[in-house]
Parts: structure tokens; sequence; C-alpha cells
């Protein structure tokens, strides 16, 4: 993983090594200190050499002005890389997800995935840019302290320096501790923002239900067991940095006892043992970076663990031998084709078992029957949303298994009962499948709809800002916008899943004329439950739990008297006036 992560380095890796570069010269400045205080307390003070007090005086206010501009090139640069870095990783997420399959979202919330994305990445690039800053400024101030005082003293030096293994033994027992803590907290995080997300997108239907209560409750819950576990992160932080606050403590205890033992019996100058409090205080500060590197390294690396998991995630399986083909025109076989959503293998798991089904080239398909047959999972198995668990489905002889699915999709379109309109304008949704369209057929999609007189009459027109999922345009309205971007696309196969079943009886009359007009010399299916929208399909196939029962036209099925024939006898009567 830790392999993985330091990949992200390379294409910045100039801009790094330059920042790398800036913070050896930082730590060398900030070794000078010491030297340079040691000479004018034993030298330059007794001996009231003035000039070369000011002169290294004014050496030190130049070291501190280089180390000005050092700092702010390591703060400015330092974070750029880490926000690169970022940005990369928000890249080859986004990318991942765009090929993932839909079980993958079928089983994630999207406030989670959009907390991986956003919190986890933003401590990502902080460790990027603070963790190998503050660990080479680290071990450059400690190797050079230790060089520095072994040359002054070398006994007192190693007595100071053995204090390091036990601050660094405590710092790695800790660090278990911390990095569950943290995963916790991230995980709660997530759901608090699953929950948030949740909670705004169905803000209508709660107000509706008057269900702001039950809302503020389950929000209560998340957040409760987020504040548990940050308040479990921060108890392990509190003893981690209590203990080492201690150790530090107790390091300048050491050093005083016996810095002052040393000079009491002459071993060390007055100078000298200013010289080890002064780099005992260099000695702290990079201990305490180390510890700073640690709290960054557990923030940084769960999240990166977090990352990893989706980049991990299998994508849509590829069988190594599909090809693109640009036109798919033929009759649509499904073969005994079996579909089951979980990977358990018995038959109750089974969606799908044993179909078989004959679609005719430009013919129109409609799919009937009870809610839970499998209708809409049939359609969805068709552009290949999902894999089947067996046999096959060919469209022209050609298994679509052996065609890439980007050009297979390219060749189906789908209007569905819940329409996704996308943030922006009417314009940019009409034209979302094909971005390079003209504003004349633009216009000539719209009018097949049947809404370009409607957006006509908007302020802005085809410019209308539509707001998020098109909040601000009816559901008729939407419904025609995605019939106008279907006709645009133009493919030869039509999937129309419950397309107008949201709608009124008057909406669904405009609509349906326009559905028809697109389904014209099309290979289409049609899911419905009203069965008045399908009586001109030229075949009717009726699917339940047990699979096909029933095909043939309108009027033959109802002649067989089935359950077509039941249902549509139902439906008639429940329209029909009392």
């Amino acid at each position: 993983m830790i392999k993985r992560f330091i990949h992200y380095y390379k294409p910045h890796r100039k801009l790094f090594f330059a920042d790398m570069f800036c913070a050896l010269l930082v730590a060398i400045c900030d070794l000078f200190y010491p030297m340079i205080a040691k000479n004018i307390i034993n030298d330059y003070v007794p001996n009231r050499n003035l000039r070369l007090l000011l002169i290294w005086a004014a050496a030190l206010v130049c070291i501190y002005l280089l180390k000005a501009g050092l700092n702010y090139f390591i703060q400015y640069y330092g974070h750029i890389v880490g926000v690169r870095m970022q940005s990369d990783m928000r890249r080859d997420m986004f990318q991942k997800l765009q090929k993932l399959p839909f079980s993958f979202f079928d089983e994630n919330k999207t406030g989670t995935v959009m907390s991986r994305m956003i919190n986890d990445l933003m401590d990502i690039s902080e460790l990027a840019h603070h963790g190998p800053e503050n660990l080479f400024l680290s071990l450059i101030l400690l190797i050079g302290s230790f060089v520095i005082l072994c040359t002054i003293n070398p006994l007192l030096t190693l007595i100071v320096y053995a204090a390091l293994p036990f601050i660094l033994f405590f710092t790695v027992k800790m660090r278990r501790d911390m990095q569950s803590a943290f995963k916790r907290t991230r995980e709660e995080i997530a759901e608090v923002n699953a929950n948030i997300e949740n909670a705004i997108s169905g803000v209508r239907v709660s107000r509706a239900y008057t269900a702001e209560n039950q809302e503020t409750e389950k929000f209560e819950l998340c957040n409760g067991r987020f504040v548990q576990a940050r308040s479990a992160a921060y108890r392990v932080m509190a003893r981690f940095f209590s203990g080492m606050d201690l150790c530090m403590d107790m390091l300048y205890v050491i050093v005083l006892v016996t810095g002052g033992i040393f000079f009491f019996n002459g071993w060390i100058d007055v100078g000298e043992f200013t010289v080890f409090l002064l780099y005992i205080n260099m000695f702290l500060n990079p201990v305490k970076k180390l510890v700073q590197f640690f709290e960054q390294f557990q923030n940084g690396m769960s999240g990166f663990e977090r990352f990893e998991q989706i980049m991990n995630e299998k994508e849509e399986s590829v069988t190594g031998s599909e090809t693109d083909m640009p036109e798919l025109n033929g009759d649509i076989d499904f073969q005994h084709v079996d579909f089951r959503y979980k990977t358990d293998e018995s038959d109750q798991s089974l969606v799908l078992k044993d179909l078989s089904l004959h679609i005719p080239q430009g013919k129109t398909v409609a799919l009937v029957g009870p809610s839970g047959g499998g209708k809409t999972t049939l359609c969805h198995l068709l552009p290949r949303f999902y894999e089947i668990s067996a046999g096959s489905i060919t469209i022209a002889g050609h298994d679509i298994r052996d065609i890439s699915r980007s050009s297979l999709r390219q060749n189906i379109g789908i209007v569905a009962q819940d329409v996704f309109l996308f943030t922006g304008t009417i314009r940019d949704n009409i034209a979302y499948g094909k971005p390079d369209a003209s504003e004349e057929e633009i216009i000539s999609a719209a009018k097949k709809a049947n809404i370009h007189d409607t957006v006509m009459a908007m302020e802005n027109g085809y410019d209308t800002y539509i707001g998020e999922r098109g909040v601000k345009l009816s559901g008729g309205q939407k419904q025609r916008i995605s019939i106008a971007r279907a006709f645009l696309k133009n493919p030869p196969i039509l999937i129309l899943d419950e397309a107008t079943s949201a709608l009124d009886n008057a909406t669904e009359m405009m609509i349906q004329k326009s559905l028809e007009q697109l389904s014209h010399n099309r290979t289409s299916i049609i899911v419905a439950h009203r069965l008045s929208t399908i009586k001109n399909a030229d075949q009717i196939v009726v699917i339940t739990d047990d699979g096909i029962k029933e095909q043939g036209t309108h009027q033959q099925l109802l002649e067989q008297g089935g359950i077509y024939a039941e249902l549509y006898a139902y439906q008639f009567a429940e329209s029909s006036p009392q």
C-alpha cells in the first residue's frame, strides 16, 4: 500500500525534491544557531569583541531571512504537491467509479463514496505534504544535533540520546490504537455524510410526510456514533500526547541534572552547557515533528486504505475478445438466461430462470406482468448493466459479451420511469448523449418529444437552469426532455421502462405520441403496467415469477382468456365510470 502511495509522487517529483531540498537547508540553518550562540557566550562577549559579535549577528539575520524564504517555498509549494496528488487520486477514483459494475452502487451509499473521495483524500493530501517533510527534517535535525553534540561531549550526548529509543517505542506502541480509532472515525463520518445526502435528496418527501423529527432522530443517531468514535480517537491521542509531553519534560530534567554535574566537574564550560540546552530544544522539535508525522500517517494512511478499497474493487468484467460494433441491427435473442443479483448459488436467489425470448428486428415487444417478475431486470441485462449467470443474449447472432460495452450501449436508448436529469440547462440534458450536437439537432429532437414550445415559453429557453435533478421542472417536462435525449441519440434499439406510469392521463397521452414516434422502425422493448399503452405492440410477453407465461398480440391474448386478459379486464373495470 505504501508503494502505491509513493507512486503518486512520481509526476510531481521535481517539485517534491525541491521542497525536500529547501527542508534540508532549513534544518542546516537551525543547526547553525546553537554553535554561533556558543561562540558568542564563550568568546565574543567575555572578550568584548563587538566586531565579531555584530558580524555573526548580521550572519544570523541573513540566515533567518533565507530560512523565511525557504519556509515560504515549503509551505506553498509543499502544499501544492499535496493538492496535485490529491487531485490525481480523486481523478483515478472517479475514473474507477465509472468502470465499476452496478452491483457496487447497489451495495454502497452515495454519501459514503463521496466521503472517501473528499474527506479521506483531504487527509491524504496533508500526509503527502507534511509527512515526508516532517520525517526528513526530524532525521536531519536529530542526526545533525547528535554529530555536533558529540564533538562537544560524547558521553553527555549519549546520555541525552539514550531517551530516544524509549520515546520511539512508546510512539510505535500507540500506533496500532490510533490506527484503529481513526479508521472507525472515518467509517462513522462516512455514515453521517450518507445520512445527510439521503435526507437532503428526500427533503420534499420528509416534509410532505411531516417526518422531520424522524429524519432528525436518524441523523442524531449517526452523529452520536461519530461523536463516540471521535471521542475514542481523542482519548487515544490524549494518552499519546500526554505521554510524549512527559517524555519531553523528563528529557529537560535529564539535561539540566547531568549537564549541571558535568559543569560542576569541569567537563564542560558554560557555553557548552548552553549549547546542550539549546540543542535539547532542537532535539525536542524533531521529536515533536515525528509525533506529528505519526498522527498524519495514521490519518492519511487510514484514508488511503479506504481509497485503496475502492481502487481494488473489480471492474465490469471484460472477456478480452470484445469488439466494437458501430451499428447493431438485427434480432435480439435471450437464450436460456439465468440471473441472480446475489452471489448465493441457490435456485431461490434466481431472478430469471431459463428464460428464452425472441425479439424480431424493428418490432415492438411489450413486457407485462406482476411486479418482481424480472421485467426491468431483463432490460438491464441487454446493455450489460449486470452480467447474466447462465445462458446467452445475442443481437444479430452476436453474443453481447463479445461486444464492447461502449458500442453496445451507444446502440441502446433508455427512457425510464425515474428520469434522471443532470444539474445544468435544458440544452445540456438533451445533448447529454451527443455533446457535439448542433442547435438544429437539439431543437429537432425537442420538437419530436413535444417539448420545444414549452421550452421556448421559458424566459431563457434552452439555457434555462433546471436545478438539481431537474427539480424546477414538472414530471411531464422531465419525461419529455429524457425522450428528446433519446431522439437525439437515435439508437437502433430502444428500452422504455415504465416511461409514463408516473404521469397523469393527459400528460401520458401527449407523451405516448412521442414514444410511438420514437419507437417507429426501431427494435423496442416496453415495460408497462398500463396495458392501454401497449395495445399496438407487435408482441406482448407476460412474465411472472415463474418466467414467461403468455406471448402474442393484444387480441390473441385477450382471446386466450389467461393472465393478460384478467389484468386487462381488471384495469378496464378500474378505469370505467361507476
